[in-house]
């Protein structure tokens, strides 16, 4: 019999834990022919989250939970959750009930028909505020027009993958990760399946402005070199314009055209604009040169402060 995992990340969730776990596992039972896991990856959370999985899982051993010791952040608990996985295939779903896990059937029929990665796609987003809805589109066509990877549209981490796509993704020792991003890179026979996107059941986004620009951040350069190309046109441009503003400089002179502004003037404007352009090329080379340090330090992932119902290989 083959084996469904459902992998679900939790931070400061104590007002959707349970609602999450019933409405899973109402889903998870209905499909008969299957035998499943619910990996919950406690992010760190503090409040009552950690104590009410314990509770779950004392009284269902189809539930392991994980527990960080700190907040390490959403992608991280996601790929924390992935390398436990046991199941023929697994979903990954957020525990906000924004994303109905009632779609799993659906994916299941599209994974049977040998589809290897089943993404869900937003066909409408409800709850969301119209700036978070404009810098998400945004967000995927500028990532799209950088990087040499499709990643879809409208998308987030709520899809269903076979079991050699996620040993594939566990395989990669990359820190910053961006999931949905791998998930597009690796290839395989992906397909996309529509939904509308709910408000949350209860509680606040646990995604800020903060944490999205850092999701924003790791999409771009883990998948792009563009950005180091671009800072060299821009250097290229710079040079052409100091070599106009020269001749120019030198043309007046000698005609004695006597239309230069004074000097202070023209001088704070080069100097402002040249020293913008050398920050902000330092910028973005310091970020890839942060994730190069980063995977150099050998540092995990993440630290786990508590393992329940999970058997030590």
């Amino acid at each position: 019999m083959k084996k469904i995992s459902v992998v679900i990340p939790m931070y400061y969730e104590e007002e959707v834990v349970k609602e999450c776990y019933i409405r899973t596992k109402v889903v998870l039972n209905g499909l008969n022919n299957f035998e499943h896991e619910i990996i919950f990856v406690n992010d760190g959370s503090k409040d009552k989250t950690l104590e009410y999985l314990e509770e779950i899982a004392d009284k269902d051993n189809n539930v392991k939970v994980i527990s960080f010791s700190r907040n390490f952040g959403h992608q991280v608990a996601v790929t924390a959750g992935l390398k436990y996985v046991t199941g023929d295939c697994c979903l990954i779903i957020d525990s906000d009930m924004q994303d109905p896990p009632e779609l799993l059937v659906d994916m299941i029929k599209l994974w049977e028909q040998g589809n290897d990665v089943i993404y869900a796609k937003r066909k409408v987003r409800k709850g969301e505020s119209k700036f978070k809805l404009i810098t998400a589109k945004m967000f995927y066509r500028i990532l799209n027009g950088l990087s040499d990877v499709e990643i879809p549209k409208d998308t987030g981490d709520f899809r269903l993958a076979d079991r050699k796509v996620i040993d594939v993704i566990n395989s990669m020792p990359e820190h910053n990760k961006f999931l949905r991003g791998l998930f597009s890179w690796v290839g395989f026979k992906q397909t996309p399946i529509e939904y509308e996107r709910q408000e949350r059941f209860a509680g606040k986004t646990k995604y800020p402005l903060k944490k999205m620009l850092k999701l924003a951040s790791d999409g771009i350069i883990s998948f792009s070199t563009k950005p180091l190309k671009l800072i060299g046109g821009i250097g290229i441009i710079s040079i052409f314009i100091s070599i106009i503003l020269l001749v120019y400089a030198l043309v007046s002179y000698i005609f004695n055209l006597n239309n230069l502004a004074s000097g202070w003037t023209s001088m704070m404007v080069a100097i402002t604009f040249f020293a913008g352009v050398q920050l902000v090329s330092i910028w973005m080379i310091s970020e890839y040169i942060a994730r190069i340090y980063d995977d150099t330090k050998k540092r995990p992932e993440y630290i786990i402060d508590k393992k329940i119902n999970i058997e030590e290989e």
